[in-house]
């Protein structure tokens, strides 16, 4: 999973994109990088870590000019080898670019090995590089129904041959010297938003957060297969598929992923995650004292099922939110204490109570075991564990980072035995129905829910 950001026309492209990739840091801790355009160069700054550790004053200083892309990583395809940082520049007959890129291609093996098989070289083991080879090597006039702009005439049909030779997940941006360009798969999987500030400047960027952090309004969704050119000539939108797939929305965006401030999909992040947590309340009646969420994305499925159900939310864990992705673990002992390090009961609040502890997803049990054990030690009287999503079985091959299959405990247990091995005294997973019934409320249709499903759009 990752996050993409870019800015076309302000004088501090460099530093916006920068404040951009911090607002969609939850969407990758690996790496970031960003590229600027003063309209006749495109200089690029990467880094591991985080965006406040990779970029320094003084990189900004240098980027200059006033069109820039930026990406957060969090490896799903490629591994976390230095030279996978985004965005990848290039250079070829049809100009400079550099490119970032938000999902994962299903096909990208069997493109790299007839590329490699061609003469194509690749310095990562990204899959966006795959689109780099084929928008060199595209040589098909446009689609007959699209009538191009002249200043698309030279590069944007590449993109379009592109897009018909890749399969799977990408929300795309694309920096040319005087050019920002967006592309969204036909499908719709990973969201992309565009928006303008005040002063007329244009952004792109996985969720309106990053929007939200520049002073610029949310304008639209960049819309599935369409590509978006926004230069000096103004805006200009392409859709190179004449009959597009239907649509295949990731749910686990709204399940967990995005931000509970952004709105994706059209729709707001916050209010369908309430809603999820509302029908398991009226899925699932339990008597207890508190709701208690884990924090931070199990709250507003919390707050919903308290408001539906009547039970009083309490904070019955505490969050260490300065506690990172990765935290050494030399032995086994240290190891135990991980979720310690992340989050702490509250005696006041859990001690001879019944608690439902509410969460997002249960993946490996793992996490939720220890803070069930915590809980129990704390002194709460019973804990009935509701899961605000169905239980996760197969693994995402569109770009989030979901364990093998194999290691899916809901794949290997049933969930009277995945109650037994987390210590609940009870454990209940939103329907399917529910997940997507809260999702349609606010006029949504069209998702994938192939990680809950095994019903994989794209095979």
């Amino acid at each position: 999973m990752c996050g993409v950001f870019g800015v076309f026309d302000h004088k501090s492209a460099a530093y916006l994109t920068y404040l951009g990739l911090h607002a969609l840091q939850h969407r990758g801790q690996e790496s970031v990088g960003i590229a600027v355009s003063d309209g006749y160069d495109i200089n690029l700054k990467l880094g591991n870590g985080l965006v406040t550790k990779a970029i320094k004053e003084e990189d900004i200083k240098e980027l200059k000019g006033d069109l820039a892309i930026g990406h957060v990583r969090y490896s799903t395809s490629g591994g976390s080898n230095p030279k996978n940082i985004q965005p990848f520049f290039a250079h070829f007959y049809g100009g400079a670019f550099a490119i970032a890129h938000n999902g994962n291609l299903v096909n990208a093996h069997e493109l790299r090995m007839f590329l490699e098989k061609d003469g194509a070289i690749f310095r990562s083991t990204s899959d966006t590089e795959v689109f780099i080879h084929l928008i060199a090597r595209a040589k098909e006039p446009p689609p007959s129904h699209i009538i191009l702009h002249k200043n698309d005439k030279e590069f944007i049909p590449h993109i379009f041959e592109a897009m018909k030779k890749v399969k799977g997940a990408y929300s795309l941006v694309i920096l040319r010297e005087r050019q920002l360009i967006a592309v969204r798969d036909p499908y719709g999987f990973r969201p992309l938003v565009l928006g303008k500030n005040r002063t007329g400047s244009y952004f792109v960027a996985s969720e309106t957060c990053a929007l939200d952090i520049v002073d610029a309004e949310y304008l639209r969704d960049v819309n599935p297969g369409e590509v978006l050119v926004i230069d000096d000539a103004g805006l200009r939108s392409y859709y190179p598929f004449e009959n597009l797939e239907k649509l295949a929305k990731c749910i686990f965006e709204y399940v967990y992923f995005a931000r509970p401030d952004s709105k994706i999909f059209k729709d707001w992040v916050y209010g369908i995650r309430k809603e999820m947590g509302k029908n398991l309340a009226k899925e699932y009646k339990i008597e207890a004292d508190y709701v208690v969420p884990v924090l931070d994305s199990g709250l507003l499925a919390a707050k919903g099922y308290s408001e539906e159900s009547g039970i009083p939310l309490e904070i019955g864990l505490i969050r260490n939110h300065y506690v990172g992705r990765s935290f050494i673990q030399p032995t086994q002992d240290i190891r135990d204490l991980s979720v310690k390090l992340k989050l702490n009961p509250v005696r006041y609040v859990v001690e001879n109570k019944r608690l439902i502890v509410i969460d997002d997803s249960l993946v490996r049990g793992t996490t939720s075991r220890k803070i069930i054990n915590m809980l129990k030690e704390a002194g709460a009287k019973e804990v009935h564990l509701l899961i605000s999503s169905p239980p996760v079985i197969d693994s995402c091959y569109y770009g989030i980072d979901t364990p093998t299959k194999e290691e899916l405990i809901a794949n290997k247990m049933s969930i009277e035995e995945i109650r037994k091995y987390i210590g609940a005294d009870s454990l209940h997973y939103l329907s399917l129905e529910g997940m997507l019934k809260a999702a349609n409320k606010f006029r949504q249709k069209g998702f994938c829910t192939a990680c809950f499903t095994s019903d994989y759009p794209i095979l």
